[in-house]
């Protein structure tokens, strides 16, 4: 039997930073773990070797590689958030927007009657949609 299935982020040295950004901008998130690498450790000191984090009670495991990869995030996989308000999907694409990308612009787009994708300042890909 599987005993959990968790989203799993690989960063290059900006874990902490993402995931104390993320926990800026929703109320209901908290910092589970946030193991660092020590000195001598493969990768760099202080790097997150082991993060967790709950965003509105879904836990998301972040980690930074301590190699370089040819790859990195892909919007084919992203953060399906549900918005219970226009000021907060507003305020949420806003602020993961910042240094980021849009992908869809909010509107309506038929499914939604407010939808927005960008990539934000990490490379981490987020549907916003208001219910």
């Amino acid at each position: 039997m599987v005993e959990s299935v968790t989203p799993f982020l690989m960063f290059e040295g900006r874990a902490a930073e993402a995931m104390a950004f993320y926990a800026s901008l929703f109320s209901d998130t908290e910092i589970v773990e946030l193991d660092r690498r020590g000195p001598g450790e493969e990768g760099p000191e202080g790097t997150v070797r082991r993060g967790r984090i709950a965003l509105a009670g879904r836990e998301i495991m972040c980690f930074d590689s301590p190699v370089a990869h040819g790859f990195t995030f892909t919007p084919a996989s992203s953060l399906f958030v549900v918005c219970e308000t226009e000021a907060e999907i507003d305020r949420l694409y806003a602020a993961l927007l910042e240094g980021g990308v849009a992908l869809m612009p909010i509107d309506n787009y038929g499914f939604s009657r407010r939808f927005g994708w960008l990539n934000d300042r990490f490379g981490v890909s987020w549907q916003l949609s208001l219910d």
